[in-house]
């Protein structure tokens, strides 16, 4: 029998699996905490760390956004998503019968924890997900086409996603990707979506002409900080147990986190003379976005490797995209969360140990050595970054139709969102 890819995978086995298993109060606190933080990583984190990357007529745009999602994907998640990404169904989507988390009372149980509390968990990513997407079309969409985006994107494409790796029906958990805590279902999918919400929505007014600086670089740092203290119960509450498993996924976060910071600064500095504070964040974040598949999987020396990778490469990314693709990925949603989810899904077929080290062994599923694991890997990330790429083209061709273009006009994007779509300002100075 294949070994199962970590107790995020073992939770969606049926109910009667665990029977023996009983309620863990160890456990449970701890993927309540774990909870806590994930929701904690969207608000304030990324609303304040996307807040202040903007310039001062968006920022309520920004941290608006952030806020509506996290509202609207709680009520999506709810009522079909839940039921959706990890009830039944077949290999590609689960079936209805936890709709409306029917069946879910005070003594259901998913392993050791509450079903009630396994859903919660879960339904913290499905919210940062399309929050993250933001990042792509800052500065100029219109609210209402924000609004059908990341409700369609969160159904047609998030969910479908999630019951592809972590469901055990779906289809890339039966191939035995590693993906323990969201290097595809979230990074990618985010990265990807963002990239195509940028090319298809166009590049901001001014873009490359006009200097569009960051407004508040002291809200950013702060919720880059939230961020990565959030990430530990990201990471470590994908072990969805308070064990080894989790205090090592949140070792090689923190590890990672540290060295994407220390090597985007590096670059940055010998490219253009001096380290800047946004670029010391942004390497963080590439950091943990990066470790985050291979989190569970991987020790220490693993860690810096990976970070130090993450660091160097979404760096040139960002730089490859803006200068000389000309894409304007507002907020760097793809070279940050799209590559370094792709590198850390292959990371984590190169660096998997039963030994949490670099290179003491592969801790594959039985009988997969590690040319097999990487194709694994690899179908993962394609299959994940075509099928985004797709829908999320799709979906924003039709809601142009119905709410009569996805931009602001060139007039109210000089006002700024915050007017235009709030009637509100961000500061009264």
């Amino acid at each position: 029998m294949r070994r199962l890819l970590g107790l995020a995978g073992l939770l969606a086995l049926p109910l009667s699996a665990w029977a023996s298993v009983g309620l863990d109060t160890g456990d449970t606190a701890w993927i309540m905490t774990a909870t806590a933080l994930v929701l904690f990583m969207t608000l304030p984190g990324l609303a304040l760390f996307y807040g202040g990357l903007v310039r001062t007529k968006n920022v309520l745009s920004v941290l608006m956004q952030c806020f509506v999602i996290c509202c609207l994907s709680t009520i999506i998640w709810v009522t079909v998503g839940y039921s959706l990404a990890f009830s039944g169904g077949n290999g590609f989507i689960g079936d209805l019968s936890r709709v409306m988390l029917s069946g879910i009372g005070e003594d259901t149980l998913s392993g050791t924890i509450p079903e009630s509390l396994f859903a919660m968990f879960q339904m913290t990513f499905a919210v940062i997900t399309p929050a993250l997407v933001v990042g792509g079309f800052a500065e100029r969409i219109k609210f209402s086409a924000m609004l059908w985006f990341s409700a369609l994107w969160l159904l047609a494409v998030y969910i479908p996603i999630t019951h592809w790796v972590w469901a055990s029906e779906g289809w890339l958990f039966k191939m035995g990707l590693l993906d323990f805590a969201g290097g595809t279902v979230v990074h990618v999918t985010a990265g990807v979506a963002a990239l195509v919400a940028a090319m298809v929505l166009g590049p901001r007014r001014g873009f490359q002409t006009t200097p569009m600086l960051p407004h508040n670089m002291t809200m950013t740092v702060t919720g880059a900080a939230m961020l990565w203290v959030g990430w530990f119960g990201f990471n470590g509450g994908s072990a969805l147990s308070s064990g080894g498993n989790a205090a090592m996924a949140i070792l090689v976060t923190h590890i990672s986190a540290a060295a994407g910071a220390l090597a985007w600064s590096v670059a940055e500095w010998k490219r253009y003379g001096k380290p800047s504070a946004l670029g010391t964040v942004t390497g963080m974040v590439a950091g943990l976005g990066t470790i985050t598949p291979a989190s569970g999987f991987v020790g220490p020396g693993g860690a810096i490797l990976i970070g130090l990778t993450a660091g160097v490469v979404c760096f040139a990314m960002t730089n490859i995209l803006k200068r000389v693709l000309k894409i304007d990925d507002s907020l760097d949603v793809f070279p940050v969360h799209g590559v370094g989810g792709i590198l850390g899904t292959l990371a984590a077929g190169i660096f998997a140990s039963d030994a949490l080290g670099v290179f003491s062994g592969p801790g594959y599923a039985e009988g997969m050595a590690m040319g097999s694991q990487m194709s694994v890997q690899t179908i993962g990330v394609l299959a994940t970054a075509a099928y985004t790429a797709g829908v999320t083209f799709v979906l924003f061709k039709l809601i142009s139709v119905f709410t009569g273009g996805l931009r602001v006009t060139g007039d109210e994007e000089l006002v700024g969102l915050d007017q235009v779509s709030h009637n509100e300002r961000g500061y009264d100075l």
